[in-house]
């Protein structure tokens, strides 16, 4: 809940800027809010379970009531380090805890305890592709989102507006639960490449295991800050947008805001800094209050809280036990199997796909081939389906199996299709399918030879118009000899024997 850092436009120098929209450069920055997956919370022992009945995980020390005394939970702290690693910041050796004062009825306190000044985990970046334009004009384009700070702080209860007549209600079972908050740098340029941070970001966090990544129960939420302004001129005025639970919610709040930020502007009206609210029913979004900046918070070190205290022995026990990391196993997978940078990068999108991906690829020993079926054919499946690659019907051994098929020549392309059409149907056996199926290459060169001298019989004029140089004539012999041995010819095999026959 602190506000993302709006850097001098002296920082801005030499930042990319993105596609205009209208004539306007749209500026966004990010806070994201990551649920820590520690069992209780962050200075209490109550639990932090989700969906227990409505205040019974709030105990005093949450409530701080008088004679509380909160304690630093040990694994809160952990998670912090294990973020700053994944991503290449510097662990502040002293960091303070402050009070943030603000008044809700959700916030028994008064106050949130949170850091200001000084934060646990300072800089850093995410990298990740950003893809625009689809077929032929498909560009892929390596972006950085810059991060200011990731601090330790605990998160209020909650308003609920549901079966109450008239009435709120509130449920502070969630008061003290331990988060990470995550803020950039205004790097972002537009609604998509601000929703691939959010995927890169939640990624690393749950790849790491310090946060479940559960957008629907709260845990993974983001605060995006927008603005615009012309080309050359000083940062405008933003607006954040709160709590955004969903990927999909997430551009169309930020595409309707920069929308609604050009029109006043073009009307002749200020933008007011403010929070605001997206409403996806109406894909609008709407103020809630006006936005506060710091001094309103009126922060102050908490007088109950020691500084936090991190040795350089403590980080370096905490790297020895975090398992490969993201972009470490990405390299690896460039290094070991020649893959291009953006093959493994998808690749590791999670620990789950990238465990698939090295148990077909090391089964197989076809890498690149494994490579494009995954991100490929199942990719395509698993998505159609919304179903994680831990649940494929399609398992890794059996995947690499039908590459194996596939780079022997024992079938096609086109025949390994209808394989995995099968595997996915419930099929268990690839040998099994494709015998059953008939769906083997034709390997008797000399049948295929004597339906190549058939098709070239036949089809004198696109011979002919081969010959006088139209490489697109070929196409339709290939076609031909394919039609008549029943798919089951080598493709390539037919491509090299008809050049010759011709070149003959």
């Amino acid at each position: 809940m602190s506000e993302t850092v709006n850097t001098f436009e002296a920082q801005q120098q030499g930042r990319p800027t993105g596609p205009l929209v209208h004539g306007y450069e749209v500026i966004i920055g990010f806070e994201t809010h990551a649920q820590l997956s520690t069992q209780s919370k962050i200075f209490s022992r109550a639990s932090t379970a989700f969906g227990a009945e409505a205040n019974t995980q709030a105990c005093a020390v949450d409530l701080a009531l008088p004679g509380t005394l909160p304690v630093m939970n040990k694994g809160a702290v952990e998670r912090a380090i294990q973020f700053g690693l994944a991503i290449g910041s510097h662990i502040a050796p002293r960091s303070i805890f402050a009070r943030k004062n603000y008044f809700y009825p959700d916030l028994p306190k008064g106050y949130q305890i949170s850091q200001f000044e000084i934060p646990v985990v300072q800089g850093g970046a995410v990298e990740f592709f950003l893809e625009t334009g689809k077929g032929a004009d498909l560009v892929r384009e390596k972006k950085t989102v810059r991060l200011v700070r990731a601090h330790l702080e605990e998160d209020a209860g909650k308003s609920l507006h549901e079966d109450f007549i008239g009435q709120s209600g509130i449920d502070l079972n969630r008061a003290g639960t331990p988060l990470l908050e995550i803020v950039t740098e205004p790097d972002m340029r537009s609604s998509a490449e601000a929703v691939a941070y959010a995927k890169e970001l939640h990624k690393i966090v749950t790849w790491i295991g310090i946060c479940d990544g559960n957008m629907q129960e709260g845990s993974f939420r983001c605060d995006a800050n927008v603005s615009v302004r012309k080309p050359g001129q000083p940062l405008g005025t933003r607006r954040e947008i709160k709590n955004l639970n969903s990927f999909k919610f997430m551009q169309q709040a930020i595409d309707y805001e920069v929308r609604w930020q050009i029109e006043q502007i073009e009307d002749g009206h200020e933008i007011q800094q403010a929070t605001v609210l997206f409403n996806p029913d109406t894909g609008e979004t709407r103020a809630m209050r006006t936005k506060e900046d710091a001094a309103d918070y009126r922060y102050f070190p908490d007088p109950d809280l020691p500084p936090l205290c991190i040795s350089e022995q403590w980080v370096q026990e905490v790297r020895g036990q975090m398992a490969e990391l993201p972009r470490n196993m990405a390299a690896r997978f460039q290094a070991d199997y020649g893959l291009s940078e953006y093959d493994a990068t998808q690749l590791t999108q999670s620990l789950a796909l990238a465990t698939y991906f090295e148990a077909a690829a090391k089964a197989s020993g076809q890498a690149k081939l494994a490579s494009n079926w995954i991100t490929g054919e199942l990719a395509r499946r698993l998505n159609g389906q919304d179903l994680p690659v831990e649940q494929s019907p399609v398992a890794a051994q059996t995947l690499a199996q039908l590459v194996t098929r596939i780079a022997d020549s024992t079938i096609s392309n086109s025949a390994a299709k209808q394989v995995f059409d099968a595997l996915w149907d419930g099929a268990m056996e690839v040998d099994a399918v494709i015998e059953a199926k008939g769906l083997k290459q034709m390997n008797d060169t000399g049948a295929l030879e004597a339906i190549v001298d058939e098709v070239i019989a036949a089809n004198a004029k696109n011979v002919a118009e081969f010959k006088a140089g139209n490489e697109k004539a070929l196409n339709g012999l290939v076609g031909q000899i394919m039609k008549a041995s029943k798919g089951k010819a080598n493709p390539q095999q037919v491509n090299d024997l008809l050049r010759a026959k011709l070149a003959g």
